[in-house]
């Protein structure tokens, strides 16, 4: 199962509901400004490290340099993908669940 979120985490509660109802092994997409939640030094660093040892979690690199971050910001764990990266993903762990 492919799980793909969009939306800031410090604005709502998308990243931990995925989270909490995802299976161990799932694959999480973040992109848009749900990068957030895998960025150091915020408060939801230690939330997101644990999440990169439960699941394969991966981040819009793109959406990461539009808001400002660099690659190296993102937590340990946490794969950086391109849009090819992206489009791969979803074709190959499909069905997906869109986290609102």
């Amino acid at each position: 199962m492919l799980h793909t979120v969009n939306k800031s985490p410090f604005e709502r509660n998308a990243f931990k509901a995925c989270l909490a109802r995802a299976k161990e092994g799932s694959v999480i997409v973040l992109f848009e400004d749900a990068v957030y939640a895998v960025t150091r030094g915020t408060t939801l660093e230690k939330i997101a490290v644990r999440a990169a040892e439960k699941f394969h979690v991966f981040v819009l690199g793109p959406d990461l340099n539009a808001r400002g971050y660099d690659w190296g910001q993102v937590v340990e764990g946490v794969t950086v993908v391109d849009y090819d990266d992206f489009v791969d993903i979803v074709v190959t762990h499909g069905p997906v669940t869109a986290w609102l």
